[in-house]
């Protein structure tokens, strides 16, 4: 009982701070299921996913929408806004359940658990304090689906000295009127750990690697040690590629 009252008083506290967050129209959490796709299932989750987006839009599914990203190493993210935790459990299939039955239903999520051996559903905060778009904070960049990832893993104790590095960062960048953008996520309910996660918006892997080089010229040396005395504070960072994929995403009619 002692460890239920608990993890019902950590949720409350959590569903304030994200109200509180789109109140202050500082940060946007969203609702991501991770989706780590078998090699040899690729095509496979691919199609189901189609056959779900087909299946939402022939029976026009309110209520329910999502975008998707693929990462290179077969992970698949389908992303949805949230304003608060009350957004999650809203966040359903009931209304495709009711219209196509039971037993198509069933059939096109057991199909998808062919696909994988491990998934699941966390909460990410995008960062609008410590993102760089001089042009405007959006997901949205049209023309430029390549993805690129930066995770940083960081202990509860440097969290707050890694934000710091990265405003200063962020000044760097507008100051050098870097063409880099990127926005930061860091990471929310459900997850394991604390992180940071920065990404990066290109047409294609040829584009992020010009700019990329390009910005290491523009931020220089000054750039370099201030990375440098972030990654003190980081205790594990990888890197992912991949892209947006409209074609597996649902947005459903006005």
């Amino acid at each position: 009982m002692q460890i239920r009252l608990k993890i019902a008083s950590f949720l409350t506290l959590l569903l304030i701070s994200l109200v509180s967050m789109a109140q202050e129209g500082e940060n946007q959490a969203f609702l991501v299921h991770e989706d780590r796709v078998k090699p040899s299932m690729t095509r496979e989750y691919e199609k189901v996913s189609k056959d779900l987006v087909s299946a939402c839009k022939t029976n026009n599914v309110k209520n329910i929408n999502w975008s998707v990203a693929s990462m290179h190493d077969g992970t698949y993210l389908a992303i949805t806004p949230i304003k608060d935790l009350a957004d999650i459990q809203n966040f359903n299939f009931e209304d495709l359940r009711e219209k196509v039955g039971d037993a198509k239903f069933n059939q096109m999520f057991e199909n998808f658990n062919k696909c994988y051996s491990n998934h699941g559903d966390y909460v990410t905060i995008l960062m609008p304090s410590l993102s760089y778009m001089p042009d405007g904070l959006t997901t949205n960049t049209e023309g430029k689906n390549y993805r690129v990832w930066h995770r940083l893993d960081v202990s509860p104790a440097n969290i707050q000295k890694v934000q710091d590095k990265m405003k200063e960062l962020k000044a760097l960048y507008a100051s050098k009127n870097s063409k880099m953008h990127y926005r930061i996520y860091q990471s929310g309910f459900g997850n394991v750990g604390d992180y940071f996660v920065a990404v990066i918006s290109a047409k294609d892997a040829v584009d992020y690697d010009s700019m990329s080089a390009e910005n290491q010229k523009l931020i220089g040396d000054e750039g370099k040690k201030i990375f440098d005395e972030m990654f003190e504070y980081v205790d594990a960072y990888t890197v992912k590629r991949g892209s947006m994929r409209p074609d597996l995403a649902y947005q459903p009619e006005e």
